[in-house]
């Protein structure tokens, strides 16, 4: 199992240099080829960032209809114990969560282009690494 990042959604969703590859990575997702997790704050931050309603509408369905993708629902705790591994780990929130929820699944790799997550136990890939 993967975790996937929110910039391999956006890369996609905004159309950014990379959206090709990360079409290809989240197709194979989508098909149940590749098993992966992201949690409800990637959807939440994700629907925040486009802020249009067709987009999040189409983001929404694409998630909701994908075979191999999980959306995680964070507890309060568990975010209280990312807050907590924040300074440990030196990530920002947001990483942070993905970590602690990258630990809770015992993922293979977050994947990502954030290159902050090359700090951290758990190793990093890059979508082309599965295509």
């Amino acid at each position: 199992m993967l975790l996937v990042d929110t910039n391999i959604f956006l890369e996609l969703l905004l159309g950014q240099d990379k959206a090709e590859i990360c079409e290809k990575f989240l197709e194979k997702i989508s098909s149940g080829e590749i098993k992966a997790v992201i949690s409800n704050f990637t959807v939440h931050a994700v629907e925040a960032i486009l802020n249009d309603p067709t987009l999040i509408l189409a983001f929404l369905r694409n998630v909701q209809n994908s075979s191999g993708l999980d959306v995680y629902e964070t507890r309060l705790e568990e975010e209280m114990a990312a807050s907590m591994l924040m300074d440990k780990i030196k990530l920002d929130f947001d990483d942070a969560l993905h970590y602690f929820i990258a630990k809770k699944f015992e993922v293979e790799a977050i994947v990502s282009y954030d290159k902050h997550f090359d700090t951290v136990d758990i190793k990093r890939r890059e979508p082309t690494e599965y295509l």
